[in-house]
């Protein structure tokens, strides 16, 4: 049997489709704008037959119906990166977290630690060979593809065919259901705060040419990206290809010609942005994207000379502790590649570790920069991965600096209006010699 043969032997329904889940069963969902929402929306209908099925996935985009008030007992979210859509079930504990780095994640499927009954990707649709690509998320995708007994697959001619490692064959697919549906976009940024504009001004500072860069999501990364006209030569190996990689591309500050791995491209695990975008990296072979255990690793990524890791935190403490997943006691999203980019780009030769917040959160009622995180707050970066932090007021360098210098030094960007804060904490604590005044 040809593979178009086989392709439109496995063509079915969606409630044909998700029929395949039975109660007890761990299931997949692929992530970001390729949320498979078709399969989902018919499998929560399905919940009066269903119960204790599992749900893992990264971070999920658009209404989670698996999640609302009345599935507890028929879905239960297993979450590997929280988000909105599964952020309450969290919090309640109707939903579980496990705390791990986005470039681990693959191997709990192939090695065993979470077995997939059954993987729910939203793929392309089939070139001439039969091969269908992940698209624009591929993350978890391939190794859940891989591992699990059953794939379904959500075909979307909206789907971007992007390159590299993420193709699937329709050999490796047992259900397939074709849609044309627009994927979920990211509003693009054209404004940013002045706090943001200043962060950017004060990263960018740090960025030299030839420089390789992972940024994410938000408005810090994208006032970076704005901020970097004059830079030359500038590469790209990253999580997220975001509208401003794209206009960075057209701008000519970033070639990837200088790149000392993977040369000429662009690399990814997602892209996550406008259909502008999703229409850009089509077919295009500047972008390559692949799983996430290869774009995470951090030896991988040391292996980019000159290597600038641009990553996010919810509070710093005057040690240099990081939380980014947690408010508290409270998950809001997860580890997801901080720690791998932090080590990696400290690894590579040139490279400069960057952890980018606000000095304030709440309208400027609370300081990010605290003399000790909150009570259950999670250290994600530990102390001893720190390099950079830069808030709108400057930069403290921490690398090779004891706990009493670092502690200066964070107060020294902290808000003018709580530095006495820290300051005193700091006095109390490392018997600095003077206070903020």
């Amino acid at each position: 049997m040809s593979w178009a043969e086989q392709y439109m032997a496995k063509v079915t329904t969606l409630t044909e489709a998700v029929s395949v889940v039975k109660s007890g069963d761990r299931i997949f969902l692929s992530g970001n704008a390729a949320t498979p929402e078709l399969l989902t929306n018919a499998l929560a209908l399905r919940k009066d037959e269903l119960s204790d099925v599992e749900v893992v996935h990264l971070l999920l985009l658009g209404d989670d119906p698996l999640s609302k008030p009345g599935m507890e007992t028929h879905f239960r979210h297993n979450s590997l990166f929280v988000g909105p859509a599964d952020r309450a079930a969290i919090m309640n504990s109707t939903g579980d977290y496990i705390p791990v780095h986005l470039s681990r994640i693959p191997g709990f499927f192939s090695d065993g630690y979470l077995p997939l009954d059954i993987a729910f990707v939203h793929l392309s649709p089939p070139d001439e060979h039969g091969f269908m690509s992940l698209g624009v998320e591929c993350g978890a995708s391939k190794a859940a593809v891989e591992n699990a007994k059953i794939v379904v697959a959500q075909v979307n001619d909206k789907m971007p065919r992007t390159l590299g490692d993420v193709f699937i064959h329709v050999s490796r697919v047992h259900k397939i259901v074709e849609c044309s549906e627009p994927l979920k976009t990211l509003p693009v940024n054209h404004e940013f705060s002045d706090v943001e504009k200043k962060i950017g001004i004060l990263i960018a500072a740090l960025i030299e040419d030839d420089a390789t860069l992972q940024l994410g999501i938000g408005g810090i990364p994208d006032a970076v990206l704005a901020q970097l006209d004059g830079k030359r030569n500038l590469g790209i190996h990253t999580e997220m290809i975001s509208d401003g990689v794209v206009k960075a591309i057209e701008r000519g500050i970033v070639t990837n010609q200088k790149k000392t791995l993977h040369s000429g491209k662009a690399i990814s695990t997602f892209m996550l942005g406008s259909s502008a975008l999703y229409e850009y990296v089509d077919n295009n072979p500047y972008f390559e994207v692949h799983p996430c255990d290869y774009t995470n690793h951090p030896w991988i990524i040391s292996r980019n000379d000159n290597m600038i890791a641009i990553n996010s935190a919810i509070e710093v403490d005057m040690t240099g502790q990081v939380c980014s997943d947690s408010i508290g006691t409270s998950i809001y999203s997860g580890f997801g590649g901080q720690v791998d980019f932090i080590r990696g780009a400290a690894a590579s030769r040139g490279g400069k570790p960057i952890i980018a917040l606000p000095s304030t959160a709440k309208n400027g009622t609370v300081s990010r920069i605290v003399p000790m995180l909150a009570p259950g707050a999670g250290v994600v970066t530990s102390r001893a991965d720190v390099h950079y932090v830069v808030t709108e007021f400057g930069v403290a360098s921490l690398h090779g600096k004891n706990l009493r210098q670092r502690a200066e030094a964070l107060a020294a960007i902290a808000h003018p209006q709580f530095r006495s804060e820290i300051f005193d904490a700091a006095h109390e604590q490392f018997k600095i010699r003077h206070q903020y005044v």
